[in-house]
């Protein structure tokens, strides 16, 4: 999958509209209005009668209708962007290029394009100056053979990058601790495959430029599904309800009935007490975990090991664990002295049970090796916050903010394609609007 095994994605993959794509339904009117202008001109045989910017060239036997072309995509967000949507926007290109002929048959002229795009997870760096950018992907061709596919290819490229972007600066400020991928909700379902590839490869890039070992977590099969991932979560607050509000019953069923691999996280903010909540879940799943323990009955016994505890505090309240200061930051919400105070309490819960001496260690192993996984309106802001103070975070669940335009107001996350060289008597000449031009990036590969 993308530059980290050489290989791309397969176009199956991306289930392309292919039929309404090349008939322009998913384009901005005005590229159809061009094909539309362009293709009659071919059938006219026009040729070129205006003034051209050209004045070293005679122009007037270009056949404006059959115009070759070169077209630069690139991104406009500062500094970088961490490059993910290529594959896709190569399998629409290798789908709907062409035209429809006078039977109304879709005639495929791919081939006869000449394509370079950089891999999937590839960074590209933008200053500002939009005549030095680094194209992600450029095409030579017939322009009105691909003229429709400008605007999905520039919103496929634009959705991808974002998410990727936003995951990769989230991980720098976890400091490579994982990340529950939780933005499902917050998109159209149909966006959730787009998003959860973006997310994997920026896991991917992270890993690579910081030699870390972070996990990819997402929430639904559908997020996995380019990649080969499966959806994975334990208990939700309707989960506790079903259960008449007893989260520790919750946890001790979840655990008999669910497969061993599937972490076992309990959700602890359910009565907004955090700490009493996470104390009954821990100690009932333990005495279940060292009933079958004790017995040599180890494998069975795994099934009752808290892999984490999750608060989910609505951040207009105050868990009853915290003593108030009287500052809504500093009370409400899934905050430091939450953290802090959870942390102490799962250390040393095992004080407080009815351990025989033998057990004792075991059930202080137990105990310490509980992690805390946050959630609740986790953005890279509240990360750095949390991570500079050094709070006992283990995993941080994230979800809206990255699918957020940007974190910072004056973040660009836009895509731009520009026209910028013609084809004319066999030689590429430049030609694009004032303040753009050709430009190179060395990671760019010919497409075979």
């Amino acid at each position: 999958m993308s530059v980290f095994n050489g290989q791309r994605l397969s176009k199956e993959v991306f289930q392309i509209d292919a039929e309404r794509m090349r008939k322009g339904w998913y384009s901005d009117a005005y590229f159809s209005n061009i094909v539309k202008i362009l293709e009659t001109l071919a059938k006219e045989n026009y040729t070129f009668q205006g003034i051209s910017d050209l004045k070293d060239v005679d122009c007037t036997k270009v056949y404006n209708g059959d115009l070759e072309v070169e077209m630069q995509f690139f991104t406009r967000r500062k500094p970088y962007s961490l490059i993910a949507g290529i594959d896709e926007a190569l399998a629409i290109l290798q789908e709907c290029t062409g035209f429809y002929d006078e039977r109304g048959i879709f005639i495929n002229t791919y081939e006869q394009l000449e394509v370079e795009a950089v891999q999937d997870g590839t960074f590209a760096f933008y200053g500002g100056d939009p005549l030095d950018v680094q194209p992600v992907l450029k095409i030579r061709g017939r322009y009105r053979d691909f003229a429709r596919l400008e605007t999905p290819i520039l919103g496929v490229l634009s959705e991808t990058t974002r998410v990727a972007t936003n995951v990769y600066n989230t991980l720098v400020a976890t400091n490579g601790k994982d990340i529950l991928f939780f933005p499902a909700r917050f998109a159209h379902y149909k966006l959730q495959a787009l998003h959860g590839y973006a997310y994997s490869l920026a896991v991917e890039a992270y890993n690579q430029k910081y030699n870390k070992s972070s996990r990819a977590f997402v929430s639904t099969d559908d997020q996995g599904g380019w990649w080969g991932a499966k959806g994975g979560g334990t208990i939700a607050h309707a989960s506790i309800v079903c259960f008449l509000g007893d989260t520790a019953e919750t946890m001790i069923q979840f655990a008999r009935i669910m497969p061993a691999d599937t972490p076992r996280i309990a959700l602890v903010d359910f009565h907004n007490d955090c700490v009493g909540e996470t104390l009954k879940v821990m100690e009932k799943m333990f005495e279940a975990y060292w009933k079958l323990y004790s017995i040599g009955k180890k494998e069975e016994a795994e099934k009752y090991r808290l892999y984490a505890v999750r608060p989910d505090t609505s951040g207009n309240m105050r868990d009853v664990s915290i003593p108030p200061i009287g500052d809504r930051k500093l009370d409400c919400g899934v905050n430091p002295r939450l953290v802090w105070a959870l942390r102490n309490a799962m250390d040393n819960a095992f004080k407080e049970w009815k351990v025989p001496l033998e057990g004792l260690e075991i059930a202080k192993e137990w105990c310490r090796n509980v992690k805390i996984v946050v959630t609740g309106g986790f953005t890279v802001e509240k990360i750095n916050h949390f991570e500079g103070l050094g709070v006992p975070v283990d995993i941080y669940g994230v979800g809206s903010s990255l699918l957020e335009n940007s974190t910072h107001s004056n973040t660009n996350n836009d895509y731009t394609a520009d026209i910028v060289k013609v084809k004319m008597d066999s030689e590429w000449r430049d030609m694009a609007k004032i303040g753009r031009m050709a430009c190179d990036n060395p990671a760019l590969q010919k497409i075979g």
